[in-house]
C-alpha cells in the first residue's frame, strides 16, 4: 500500500509548493475537446442524444419519452426511503430555509441621494434556473437540498433539477424525496456534459434554462466552460476539496477522521491536513488505517488514493503564520478549524468559501443539516466567489426617480460630463433641448 504523501513545506522549492494547490480540473483541455461532440450532439439530436448518451456513458435504460420524472415516480420514491432518511432530509431542509430565509434581500430600497433625487435596487427572480445534482460516485439528495431550496426562496417560476439516472432508468429515491420536500417538482434524467446542452438549448422534453448551478465533474466544468456564452453558469463548483486545518491542542486522530470527509468524494477529490505541529501530523497518519478499517471498501479506495497522491495528504509548516499563508494560496472548498481557541485563527483566513469551527463542527454537518448552502467554489475561485445563495438565484435592476425640482442640478453636472467626454446626445438630453419639452 502506497504512504500518505507527506509534504514538509519548508523543504519545498516555489514550484513544488505551487503543485500542491493543482486541482483536477486545473486543465480542463483534454475534457472540454471531449465535451464538444456531445453538446453537440444534444442540439441537434434533443430528446434522442440524451437517450443514447444515458445507455452508452451511464449505462441507463431510459425510454422514449420517459426523460421527465413523472408524478407516480415522485410519489413512489417515499416509499423506498426509509422514514428515518426522509426525516433527516426533513431537517436538514427545514436548516437549510432558515438560514437561506435571512439572505432574500428586499424587493426594493431607494435612497434619497439628492433632495428630490432617488436612486436604489430591485430584485426579481431568474425566470428559470437548472440544478445539476451529480450521481456518479454516489447518490446526493443534499446537494438537491443546498440547491432547490434557495431557488425556491428566491421565487424561481422555472426550477428544473438535472441528474443522471441510474441503471434502471429511474433517479435516486431520496433526491426525489429531497425535491419534492424542498418545493421541486420537475427532474430530467441526464447528466454530464449531456445534461448542461440540454439545459442551455432546450430538446423536446428539457425546457432550456437561463442559469445552471450545482458541482459537478470535470466533464460538467468543461461543458459548462465551453456553454458559458449561452447559459449563465453560476459559480465554479467542480470536484470535492478540503483542507483540516489542526494546531496543536487537538488530538490527530481527529484531525484524520475529518480528512477522510471529502476525500472519500471520488479519486478527484483534494485534501489536505495542514498543520505545524508534528506531532498532530504523526498521530493523524497513525490514526487512518484504523479509520479505514470502518468505511466501506469504495470509499477506502476513493479516499486512499487522494491521500496517497498529488493532491492530497499532510502538510507539515515551519509556524501558524506559515500554515495561515498557505490555506490562504490554496482557497479551499471546505476548511475546518480544529482547535480548542478556533476564533484565534479566524482573523488570519481570508480566502476560503466555508470555515467550520472547533471540533464540534466536522464538514459532515455542514454538508447536510446546519444550514449554510454546501455548494461552494472549488479550484481556488473562493478568492471571488463565495457559497451559493439565494443571490444567485435573482438578478438586480437599479432604479432612479428624479423629481422635477431635483433635475435641474443633476443635469447640470451631467451635462459637464457627457461634453467632457464627447457625447453630444448625452449633452443634449439634459440641455435647454429637454427643457423645452418639459414645458410644453
Amino acid at each position: 500500500m502506497p504512504d500518505v504523501s507527506f509534504h514538509d513545506l519548508s523543504s519545498l522549492d516555489a514550484t513544488r509548493r505551487a503543485g500542491l494547490l493543482k486541482r483536477a480540473e486545473s486543465d480542463l483541455s483534454v475534457f472540454v475537446e471531449k465535451v464538444r461532440p456531445i453538446i453537440q450532439a444534444v442540439r441537434d439530436e434533443g430528446d434522442a442524444a440524451l437517450i443514447r448518451f444515458a445507455r452508452d456513458l451511464d449505462k441507463a435504460n431510459v425510454a422514449e419519452g420517459e426523460l421527465k420524472v413523472s408524478e407516480a415516480e415522485f410519489d413512489a420514491a417515499f416509499d423506498k426511503v426509509e422514514k428515518d432518511v426522509v426525516e433527516s432530509i426533513g431537517f436538514g431542509i427545514e436548516n437549510i430555509r432558515h438560514f437561506h430565509e435571512e439572505q432574500k434581500p428586499e424587493t426594493m430600497w431607494l435612497k434619497e441621494v439628492r433632495p428630490g433625487a432617488y436612486a436604489g435596487d430591485r430584485y426579481t427572480p431568474i425566470a428559470s434556473v437548472a440544478l445539476y445534482v451529480p450521481r456518479g460516485k454516489g447518490a446526493f439528495p443534499s446537494v438537491t437540498m443546498m440547491t432547490s431550496v434557495p431557488a425556491v426562496i428566491a421565487g424561481v417560476p422555472q426550477i428544473a433539477i438535472v441528474t443522471p439516472p441510474t441503471s434502471d432508468g429511474s433517479v435516486d429515491a431520496a433526491t426525489l424525496v429531497a425535491a419534492r420536500l424542498a418545493g421541486v417538482e420537475t427532474v430530467y434524467k441526464c447528466g454530464g456534459a449531456q445534461a448542461v446542452a440540454a439545459v442551455a438549448y432546450g430538446t423536446e422534453t428539457v425546457k432550456p434554462a437561463l442559469k445552471i448551478v450545482g458541482p459537478g465533474s470535470p466533464w460538467v466544468v468543461a461543458a459548462k466552460s465551453v456553454l458559458s456564452s449561452i447559459i449563465n453558469t453560476g459559480l465554479p463548483a467542480g470536484p470535492s476539496e478540503a483542507i483540516i486545518f489542526a494546531d496543536d491542542s487537538v488530538d490527530g486522530g481527529l484531525a484524520a477522521l475529518d480528512l477522510l470527509i471529502e476525500a472519500e468524494h471520488g479519486p478527484d477529490s483534494s485534501a489536505y491536513l495542514v498543520t505545524h505541529s508534528r506531532k498532530v501530523a504523526e498521530a493523524a497518519l497513525a490514526a487512518l488505517p484504523d479509520h479505514w478499517s470502518r468505511m466501506t471498501e469504495q470509499r477506502v479506495d476513493f479516499s486512499r488514493a487522494v491521500l496517497t497522491g498529488e493532491r492530497g495528504g499532510v502538510v507539515l509548516t515551519a509556524s501558524l503564520e506559515d500554515s495561515y499563508r498557505f490555506i490562504n494560496d490554496y482557497a479551499p472548498e471546505h476548511l475546518e478549524i480544529l482547535s480548542k481557541e478556533p476564533f484565534a485563527h479566524l482573523g488570519h483566513i481570508t480566502e476560503a468559501a466555508e470555515i467550520l469551527m472547533g471540533p464540534h463542527t466536522p464538514v459532515t454537518l455542514a454538508n447536510f443539516v446546519l444550514g449554510p448552502n454546501a455548494v461552494l467554489p472549488t479550484s481556488r475561485w473562493a478568492r471571488t466567489y463565495g457559497p451559493l445563495s439565494v443571490t444567485d438565484f435573482v438578478k438586480r435592476s437599479s432604479v432612479g426617480y428624479v423629481t422635477s425640482a431635483a433635475y435641474p442640478e443633476l443635469a447640470l453636472h451631467a451635462r459637464r460630463l457627457a461634453r467632457y467626454e464627447g457625447f453630444s446626445s448625452h449633452e443634449n438630453a439634459v440641455s435647454e433641448i429637454r427643457d423645452r419639452y418639459l414645458a410644453g
